[in-house]
Parts: C-alpha cells; structure tokens; sequence
C-alpha cells in the first residue's frame, strides 16, 4: 500500500468549528510550499503547488466553503494532524451525501491536499460544470 493510499483510508480527525478552520488555514498558509492539491475527478497532479499558488488555493477554498457551506459548523474537512498534517480531505458541500457511509454510498471527497504524491481516485459520478470552471480558472489564471 502506498503513502498516499495509507494516508487516504487511515485515522482522519475533523475540523468542526469554523474558528478552528480560520486558526488552521492560517497554520496552513506558514507552510508555504510542497502541498499537492488533487480535485478528485480531474486530472492528478504532478508536483506540488508553489507557495503562492497553494495560498491562492486555501483563499478559493475558503471562500467556496462559506458560500456553499450552509451550517453554523463546518464538519467537512478531516485532517491527519491538526497542528502538523501531511494529509487534507475537503468533501464538496454540494455532493455530501452521507459522507461517513452510513447511506451505503462512498461519496469521495472533493479534494485532497498532501504533501505526498496523489494517487488516481475513482471519480463521483458528476462533476458538475461549474467547479470544473472554477478549478481550471483557479490554476490558469
């Protein structure tokens, strides 16, 4: 089994709280460099992001979350180690499902951040057009 696969299928904590995920992007954006972010479904990526494009991520991401996100809590991101994680999954708030799989259904997240290399993951069944848009628009501007 891989890094990657290791990291994708083990012991995941949440970040609840939207105060915790404003404290953790902050510990995030210190980081800097050598993250890889991975929207499941599209093309996996083959290096990490730069410092200032995986800034630029973190600000989209945010910005998405508290658009589509409609809860007081946030709940949908789960990371390895919360004061010094490698490994990241954000669920889409539009194609949650029931994560946790209570439902039956395997509802993949949206995207993965890691700082090892991605692995391809079986895709959802739509990707809808609008966050393909605003993934391409994201990393071509």
């Amino acid at each position: 089994m891989s890094e990657f696969q290791k990291k994708y299928e083990g012991l995941l904590w949440a970040i609840r709280e939207w105060s915790d995920w404003e404290n953790f992007v902050t510990r995030l954006e210190a980081q800097g460099e050598g993250w890889y972010a991975y929207f499941v479904g599209m093309d996996v990526p083959e290096k990490p992001l730069s410092a200032e494009a995986f800034r630029r991520f973190l600000k989209e991401m945010d910005l998405l979350l508290r658009r589509d996100h409609h809860e007081r809590y946030l709940g949908i991101v789960y990371v390895d180690d919360r004061d010094h994680p490698q490994f990241i999954k954000i669920y889409d708030p539009n194609n949650l499902g029931a994560s946790c799989g209570s439902s039956g259904k395997h509802i993949p997240p949206g995207w993965i951040l890691s700082k090892c290399a991605p692995q391809a993951l079986q895709a959802p069944p739509v990707i809808p057009e609008g966050r393909r848009r605003w993934w391409q628009t994201l990393f071509n501007s």
